[in-house]
């Protein structure tokens, strides 16, 4: 089975990630920060990777810390739960809509991480969530899951919608990415030998 769990704790963040790439999409994710763990929501349903989640962080400083450690945590659970990424596909994009939000991504689980982020947002916060905070997930992410990023904003007005939309349209590239490829089983999608 492609699971696994990280548990990383520093002086800022306490934080147990469990992922299993062959789920159907079941979470429970409790980070502390509400709107957060409603895109984490959004992420492991659409991903169909079954997600849970417990973090403990330095709230009363900011959400910062949280975030950018559960990127962290996610993004290194992923890379032990793909193992030796043989016979997976490798590659995903995704181009989303919701209601006024299209954004679109394109991912490549290449263990080269470089994260392309065009998604400007009409306001600084969602409630009390920062949206400069959905850019520093996504940079942990693409940072520790060796992940080549590419989302961009093309169209949307209303900052959830927005971040909905990216956490929604990274989720369903990431479930393209990680399943097995039929035709490539027990081969490694590259022609380097290695990943």
């Amino acid at each position: 089975m492609r699971q696994a769990t990280i548990i990383r704790n520093t002086s800022e963040t306490s934080i147990e990630v469990t992922l299993n790439l062959d789920g159907s999409g079941v979470y429970d994710n409790q980070t502390g920060v509400g709107f957060f763990d409603h895109m984490l929501d959004q992420l492991s349903r659409h991903s169909l990777i079954d997600m849970t989640i417990r973090a403990r962080g330095d709230l009363h400083i900011d959400d910062h810390h949280t975030v950018e450690d559960t990127g962290i945590a996610i993004g290194q659970a992923l890379v032990q739960a793909l193992g030796d990424k043989k016979g997976i596909r490798r590659y995903g994009s995704f181009l989303l809509a919701m209601d006024d939000s299209l954004v679109r991504t394109a991912l490549d689980l290449s263990a080269r991480p470089y994260l392309v982020w065009n998604v400007d947002f009409p306001s600084e916060k969602i409630g009390t969530f920062d949206t400069e905070l959905v850019r520093e997930f996504f940079q942990a992410l693409s940072t520790h899951g060796g992940i080549t990023l590419h989302v961009d904003r093309i169209h949307g007005l209303n900052s959830h919608h927005i971040a909905e939309a990216a956490f929604k349209s990274v989720a369903r590239a990431l479930r393209e990415a990680v399943e097995p490829d039929p035709r490539m089983a027990g081969v490694l999608p590259s022609t380097k030998g290695a990943l």
